[in-house]
């Protein structure tokens, strides 16, 4: 009898032994990392990822990389996943070789070795970085030249309405190019990875806004052009722009921020800040959310009001600047997760990509009320979206998508008379023209005959590489497609050269695409003729490093696109 339950317990151990063990090796625990390896991965994630995927990793843009989340939808069923249900392998190859909903391919930007780091990184659970106060906020506000020390009248003879603001994402620099000469006027130190260049009211200062929260402001007056205030208005950070209603410009500066998610109110002139505000909330479905980011920013010139979109919660908001201290706020329910967007022809309507549901949502900035939603393929990323007046449509407004082979074509409203026939299609897409997915900007102005759009997200690389063009004043002809790197005369890489951001001159004559290699490889920007659709200018510099986004000063200022 003794024996028996000596062997029973000895079984009973061994059995639990056993499923120990077993369970430790089926069960879902996030792999272990260094303190090292956590600080470079933290590095590379916020570079690289957080932009899509949020902070905390709940996803907008990109898909949630939480460890475990689940969620019901409007039936109240359950659906669960997360980065430890994918697993190791599985995380590699997504991060290594992309998706065909728009997440470029890290194997020629990464090593294998941070892939793999990076898979075990989104296994863990997200650190939670800190706020933000608006003492920080004051701490970091930098006058470089004061006010009254800057020139009355512009000391140098650039033509600065051809002068192109050129991101160079991967040195935190910004390169001043003139349009006319091709030449670098100045490399300006920036934030990192600047977002955008937004231009004051008058066309002297040029805002520029870093992914690390930096804000810089440029004065183009100056011999060489530099920076003369600069302030940090949070960790992450993507919009800019000025007060431009009249009585009121240049007046005042607002900035949005990613983490935390607030936006920053300032002194136009100097970048003093003024006031911080919160933008965590409620979303469109009555949920909290704890990051809701700060997305595009506009100034309306019809009242004095900014929109501001909340990517997160679907919300935008038109903040008054009338009266800064009783700051008074309209909120607009739309659709989640809101992103870029532009203007229409004519200035009143503001559209904005709705990326997650595959929306695109339209404010009326003169009764201040949403003016419609309207349901595209999946997700739109317009940049700031193209305006033309369509052969058999009208006025269309035109956004490209990250997720669908189609341009997107809108009929968008107008005072004018002689589109008054072409009211029935208001706010309805009216077309889809043929493109490929993984789109990021579209482009096209006043004086052009032709519509651009590139496809850098596309995980072909040839299509990466490439641009399509079509003939505005006959869509159904064939587009024509540029390989830009094959065009650029560099020696091929086995690295993919994306093309991305066609920018117009001032005139409208020329097309500027980035072509943006890797830190080591040479960058280029191809100047292409807008009417022949030839090379005009190849150009390159050992300084020019990850050139990507561009804007024109004339066409920025004026919102043209």
């Amino acid at each position: 009898m003794k024996r028996t339950v000596v062997g029973m317990l000895a079984l009973t151990a061994m059995a639990a032994a056993m499923g120990s063990a077993f369970a430790q090796e089926t069960a879902k625990v996030a792999p272990a990392m260094t303190a090292a390896e956590k600080e470079q991965a933290k590095k590379i994630y916020f570079e690289r990822c957080a932009g899509c995927h949020g902070v905390l990793r709940k996803g907008a843009t990109g898909k949630n990389l939480e460890p475990h989340w689940s969620k019901k939808d409007k039936d109240g069923n359950v659906t669960e996943g997360g980065t430890l249900k994918l697993g190791q392998q599985r995380l590699e190859k997504i991060i290594g070789y992309g998706t065909d909903g728009g997440m470029v391919n890290f194997d020629d930007i990464l090593t294998k070795e941070e892939i793999g780091l990076m898979a075990k990184y989104i296994q863990n659970t997200p650190d939670v970085p800190p706020e933000y106060s608006f003492k920080d906020t004051m701490d970091s506000w930098k006058v470089i030249v004061p006010v009254d020390q800057r020139p009355k009248k512009q000391m140098n003879n650039f033509n600065l309405k051809n002068m192109f603001s050129v991101t160079l994402r991967d040195t935190g620099e910004v390169a001043l190019i003139d349009g006319d000469t091709k030449e670098i006027r100045s490399i300006v130190k920036t934030g990192y990875a600047v977002h955008i260049s937004r231009l004051s009211k008058s066309g002297r200062y040029v805002y520029v806004i870093g992914r690390d929260g930096r804000l810089s402001l440029i004065d183009l007056w100056m011999e060489k052009p530099a920076v003369v205030a600069e302030l940090k208005i949070g960790f992450d950070a993507r919009s800019v722009d000025t007060s431009k209603f009249k009585g009121y410009d240049d007046k005042y500066a607002i900035a949005g921020s990613y983490w935390p998610p607030q936006y920053v109110i300032m002194d136009g002139d100097t970048l003093k800040p003024l006031k911080v505000v919160s933008t965590r909330g409620m979303t469109v479905d009555g949920e909290y959310h704890p990051e809701p980011r700060v997305a595009s920013i506009v100034s309306s010139e019809i009242k004095p009001e900014w929109v501001v979109n909340i990517k997160e919660t679907g919300q935008i908001l038109l903040v008054d600047y009338s009266d800064i201290k009783n700051l008074k706020t309209t909120t607009i329910e739309s659709a989640k997760f809101l992103h870029d967007g532009g203007w229409d022809a004519s200035k009143r309507y503001f559209l904005v990509a709705a990326n997650a549901s595959n929306k695109i949502a339209a404010v009326d900035t003169k009764t201040g009320k949403l003016a419609a939603l309207v349901d595209t393929a999946k997700i739109p990323h317009p940049g700031r979206g193209a305006n033309f007046v369509h052969p058999k449509f009208g006025p269309v407004w035109a956004t490209g998508h990250l997720g669908a082979d189609v341009v997107t074509l809108i009929s968008t409203p107008s005072d004018n008379p002689k589109y008054a026939k072409y009211k029935e299609y208001n706010w309805k897409v009216v077309q889809e023209m043929k493109h490929v997915p993984g789109n990021l900007f579209v482009k096209t102005h006043p004086k052009s005959k032709h519509f651009w759009a590139d496809a850098p997200q596309n995980p072909d690389k040839d299509l990466a590489e490439s641009v399509a063009v079509w003939d505005m004043a006959d869509l159904s002809k064939p587009k024509a497609i540029l390989n830009v790197a094959k065009d650029s005369g560099l020696p091929p890489t086995k690295a993919v050269k994306r093309a991305v951001h066609p920018e117009y001159s001032a005139d409208g004559k020329e097309v500027w695409i980035s072509l943006w290699g890797g830190k080591t490889d040479q960058s280029a920007i191809v100047v292409y003729d807008d009417a022949t659709l030839k090379v005009k200018k190849v150009i390159t510099d050992p300084k020019m490093i990850t050139p990507t986004g561009k804007f024109n000063v004339y066409n920025t200022q004026h919102d043209i696109y």
